[in-house]
């Protein structure tokens, strides 16, 4: 989930910076410092959207450098369990397929791709046995978050599933909603 985030800190602004304007120096100094910046509690930073407040400036004595309080806007990514993401696989080895599902990479373990026995193959395809579902680098697909783990925080890794009604490729859930469709209109023909 995207989220907006409003964060107070101190800032150090570097000495040689400190010609130019102060906002824009602060903004710079945050970009630099939150930008990519990966966290439990705020997710993947993808960029700092406003500065609010700029508090007075402190020079620290051995340091040079001057420190402000700042109120300041972040754009985040945090992934959350029982999510459904949107995103394009990536790439297919043959343990499953990772989609790209914005700032991050999502792993759709092979079992979980789809309602039937699944085989890979040279091409880098994932294919179902009976159902002839086949699974290839560049395909949309809906996916539901069921693990997150911050463990390595520079690498967080996402598990996801497709094996819930509506989730994989975009038209195998197009597919379901017509088939359920043909079987309302059956019903309801049989009523009458």
């Amino acid at each position: 989930m995207f989220y907006e985030a409003k964060v107070k800190s101190y800032i150090r602004v570097p000495p040689h910076t400190f010609h130019e304007n102060t906002e824009q120096s602060i903004m710079k100094a945050l970009r630099d410092r939150f930008e990519n910046f990966i966290s439990k509690d705020l997710g993947v930073v993808i960029g700092v959207t406003s500065l609010n407040e700029v508090g007075e400036g402190v020079i620290i004595p051995g340091d040079g450098a001057a420190y402000y309080e700042t109120v300041f806007t972040l754009l985040t990514f945090k992934p959350e369990l029982q999510e459904v993401v949107a995103g394009t696989v990536r790439e297919i080895n043959e343990f499953g397929a990772f989609l790209d599902i914005g700032p991050l990479d999502g792993m759709v373990h092979i079992s979980q791709t789809m309602d039937d026995y699944v085989s890979f193959s040279k091409a880098n395809v994932l294919t179902g046995k009976e159902s002839k579902k086949s699974l290839k680098v560049g395909d949309l697909c809906r996916a539901r978050i069921i693990a997150v783990s911050y463990k390595d925080m520079s690498n967080p890794k996402i598990g996801l599933t497709m094996r819930q009604p509506f989730l994989g490729k975009e038209e195998w859930w197009k597919d379901e909603n017509k088939a359920k469709k043909f079987v309302k209109e059956d019903k309801k023909k049989e009523k009458e």
